[in-house]
């Protein structure tokens, strides 16, 4: 059996540089921005937060209604986090956050790989 390494989730150099572009939702002017996460299956469990790679701004107001139900969230304002997150990943000024991403298991990066 291997011994399975940390890998770090918070980067908050990535987290401003992702909140610098605003809510997501489109037509939202609102100037408090929060980072949120996509969660699934793979990449959290219940009290853990995603790694960071998964993530894109929403203000407040609209992150809260993203936690009421996400897929409905995005169908109703016709985004898709995961091309959003993954956007962020590649351009993110943050290469260590990049480089913490290719370390996680492959089923985990999945999502945002394909979303590119």
């Amino acid at each position: 059996m291997g011994v399975r390494v940390q890998v770090d989730k918070i980067f908050m150099r990535h987290r401003k540089y992702v909140k610098g572009f605003g809510c997501a939702v489109p037509g939202c002017a609102c100037p408090d921005i929060e980072f949120a996460h996509i969660r699934n299956a793979a990449n959290s469990g219940k009290g853990n937060k995603p790694h960071d790679s998964f993530g894109y701004g929403l203000c407040g107001p609209h992150h809260a209604e993203e936690h009421h139900g996400a897929e409905t969230f995005a169908k109703k304002y016709n985004i898709n986090p995961y091309r959003l997150a993954a956007w962020f990943l590649r351009n993110s000024p943050d290469q260590e956050m990049r480089e913490s991403f290719h370390q996680l298991p492959g089923h985990v990066q999945r999502p945002l790989l394909e979303a590119a």
